[in-house]
């Protein structure tokens, strides 16, 4: 689960969205947490971003059943 510090560390002038809330999760949850804090969403290769896509909308599927 995202902690409220790592929300703080992203969020910057925009509440966040559930999905918002989703990726940030996923980013932690598979190692990606310290790459996005340093370099952004823009730092991350287009492999990484897929993947987080991906399980993004196996989540979303799961939630749906």
């Amino acid at each position: 689960m995202v902690e409220k510090n790592d929300k703080k560390k992203i969020k910057k002038k925009k509440e966040l969205t559930p999905d918002d809330i989703m990726k940030l999760e996923i980013a932690k949850e598979i190692g990606l947490m310290d790459k996005v804090e340093e370099l952004g969403w823009g730092g991350l290769t287009a492999k990484e971003t897929g993947r987080i896509g991906g399980l993004m909308t196996a989540k979303k599927k799961k939630r749906k059943k």
